[in-house]
């Protein structure tokens, strides 16, 4: 049976079979944990940041997510382990010379490598496109490939002289499986910190309790003390006023005291007219009736 004009149908055509399963094309799976941002899906760019599970970030992107959390973001799950500034890693990358970056290929009339990367091993000179295994140190964050760390075994970084130990290697875009490792060790490490933050905080509690307790007993017996001397102190000054004159003289000297505090600084005749003048009950700091103005002024003095 045909169709009109004279076509015949296939079989294709006619019976819908199974759907094929769509495969991701590594080189696109590829390049795109490599040469873009794990949050934001832009072109890395530097600053570029690592997470602990070995994840690429933009710095500026990073940031903008911890300055607010609330916004909808494509890959936010990316992202939930990361709690601060502190739990993720500025990386130092060493440039690739052959990376020309988006000035290559602009006409169009030449190959385009697109397995070229924008990095390399500064130990062994691999590049950083995704084929070749490469890992980052939390100490100082320089970057290099599994390859130069197993060739050169070393307890410093090879770039910038820091000790580094064997937990500090991340790897880059690893495997689920490794991605789980790092993940259990990044718990086990937040557990660490954890509990030496309650530590401390319970030795500065009692370490200040004792202090406290020393401070609580030493005070009684010295206000004690204090009393018995003020209070004998006070007998015989009474046993000494009480003699021939009895109580009366007790006030007149209280009355006398009391006259010698209330005595006004400008009356002191002892005191300079220099050092007078800087009370506000100075002659020259008093105000004629012309000059006050009304209840709202500007100055808290009223004379």
């Amino acid at each position: 049976m045909g169709c009109d004009g004279g076509t015949i149908p296939k079989r294709h055509e006619l019976v819908k079979g199974p759907k094929k399963v769509e495969k991701v094309d590594k080189n696109a799976e590829r390049a795109a944990k490599w040469k873009y941002c794990a949050l934001s899906q832009e072109k890395l760019r530097r600053p570029i940041v690592a997470c602990e599970l070995g994840r690429l970030y933009n710095k500026d992107a990073v940031i903008e997510y911890l300055l607010d959390k609330s916004a909808e973001r494509p890959n936010a799950e990316a992202v939930l382990h990361i709690r601060g500034i502190k739990d993720i890693k500025e990386l130092n990358l060493t440039d690739n010379p052959e990376w020309e970056g988006e000035r290559r290929n602009t006409k169009g009339d030449r190959y385009e490598d697109i397995h070229c990367g924008m990095f390399i091993c500064p130990v062994v000179g691999l590049e950083m496109n995704g084929k070749h295994r490469f890992c980052y140190l939390q100490t100082c964050g320089c970057v290099f490939s599994d390859r130069a760390l197993k060739e050169v075994k070393t307890e410093i970084c090879h770039k910038c002289g820091d000790p580094f130990k064997d937990d500090d290697i991340v790897v880059l875009n690893g495997t689920k499986e490794e991605v789980e490792k790092l993940r259990e060790k990044m718990e086990e490490r937040r557990a660490k910190a954890k509990t030496k933050k309650s530590k401390k905080s319970k030795a500065a509690e009692t370490v200040s309790t004792p202090a406290e307790s020393k401070d609580n007993a030493q005070s009684p017996p010295v206000d004690v003390a204090g009393g018995n001397s003020l209070q004998g102190g006070t007998e015989s000054s009474q046993s000494a006023v009480a003699g021939p004159s009895g109580p009366s003289t007790s006030m007149g000297t209280k009355s006398s005291a009391a006259s010698a505090t209330k005595r006004s600084i400008q009356n002191m005749g002892e005191k300079s007219e220099a050092f007078k003048s800087l009370f506000t009950t100075h002659s020259s700091a008093k105000r004629s009736k012309d000059q006050t103005s009304n209840w709202v002024t500007h100055t808290p003095y009223h004379f």
